[in-house]
């Protein structure tokens, strides 16, 4: 087994990456003063590139299934004052039962987001300078990932096939055990002590193709194989530390399992690792920038993203209910997403360094490591 964990340590990754650091800022805002920033909160969200980690999108899984392509991506994300989202789907959800159903459902996943997209005028954002480019011309993007590499079915070949496809995100483990197995998840009474031989596998192939590895869902066990094995820095796009457990006892005990300690978060970030925090568990915008400033006194500041794990658009006339969709994610929510985080970041005392490494800098360097001469 390699061992590629000193190579990306927490104080060599965070000076390598130069590009994304220099290159996502753009006009900065000198000073700042509490009586005026109700009034720079929107120039504020809006002047540096700013991302999910984690976004799901309704998409048509199955040949019967009800094809609903109108949903409104573009303006969504500029309502939410979002530049880019990681925009994903799983296949492992209804049960799998038949070989090569767990393909056919990833090829027709992509299908529909290539559908979404065009109907959108968007792109997939396969470097981090696409990502650059879109921001600049004021035009959403999206980094495709696909949460659970159940689509490979044993075939290490087919990431070759969905990085053409413009896959740049793997999400190595969802909720069902892939077939063969991948390696433990969180979620489950632990198999494998870690990841299996093709879990393993599957780690260097994305690494020499360039697809950024996400290890949610992956016990602690499987995320530690993980950075031995990757000779480039992982994300865990979607998750809160195990202390912040918000007021909803019923949400807490079914949440705790995907929530990461201290000191397996320690563990990522001195990897070089970044982790998303997820608005689960946050009762209010507030809360969710409480359980921000939890995770950078653990990990500090350049290792924590945003990852709402929430729904960035929904068909046109499909219900919405709260929490559910980003730009609703609470109840009386009156502006976009990033909006009222950027609103409340100022409020609670981060300055203009931290909210942008935290909207989308501390990300996008991990992405462009991960993805860099492919």
């Amino acid at each position: 087994m390699v061992n590629a964990k000193n190579e990306w340590s927490r104080r060599k990754f965070v000076t390598v990456g130069t590009g994304a650091g220099a290159a996502i800022f753009i006009n900065p805002i000198s000073t700042w003063a509490s009586n005026e920033i109700v009034a720079k909160k929107a120039l504020v969200a809006s002047k540096f590139l700013s991302l999910d980690a984690h976004s799901h999108i309704d998409i048509p899984l199955y040949n019967n299934q009800k094809s609903d392509f109108n949903i409104d991506l573009n303006g969504e994300m500029k309502r939410s004052v979002l530049s880019a989202i990681c925009a994903t789907f799983a296949v492992d959800r209804p049960e799998l039962t038949e070989p090569g159903e767990a393909f056919k459902r990833f090829t027709l996943g992509l299908d529909a987001m290539d559908i979404i997209l065009e109907t959108n005028r968007m792109k997939r954002a396969l470097t981090y300078s696409d990502l650059i480019v879109a921001y600049k011309e004021n035009k959403p993007i999206v980094i495709q990932s696909v949460e659970g590499g159940h689509f490979l079915e044993g075939q290490i070949e087919r990431l070759g096939l969905a990085y053409d496809r413009g896959v740049r995100m793997l999400g190595l483990l969802h909720d069902v055990q892939p077939s063969p197995p991948i390696g433990d998840i969180y979620t489950d009474t632990p198999t494998y002590n870690g990841l299996t031989d093709f879990g393993a596998s599957i780690i260097k192939e994305c690494n020499r193709l360039g697809i950024l590895i996400d290890l949610t869902h992956c016990s602690n066990a499987a995320i530690n194989d993980a950075l031995e094995l990757s000779a480039k820095p992982v994300v865990i796009s979607h998750t809160g530390l195990d202390t912040q457990l918000g007021n909803n006892e019923r949400m807490a005990k079914m949440m705790m399992p995907r929530l990461i300690s201290k000191q397996q978060a320690k563990i990522v970030s001195d990897a070089g690792g970044v982790i998303g925090v997820w608005t689960h568990l946050a009762d209010s915008p507030q809360h969710y920038v409480r359980n921000l400033r939890a995770m950078i006194e653990v990990v500090g500041i350049d290792h924590v993203c945003m990852g709402t794990d929430t729904k960035i658009a929904k068909p046109k006339n499909a219900d919405q209910r709260i929490g559910e969709v980003t730009n609703a994610a609470w109840e009386n929510q009156k502006e976009g997403f990033f909006k009222i985080i950027v609103d409340e970041m100022l409020r609670d005392g981060f300055n203009e360094d931290e909210i942008t490494k935290i909207g989308g800098t501390n990300f996008c360097r991990v992405f462009e490591a991960a993805t860099i001469g492919h």
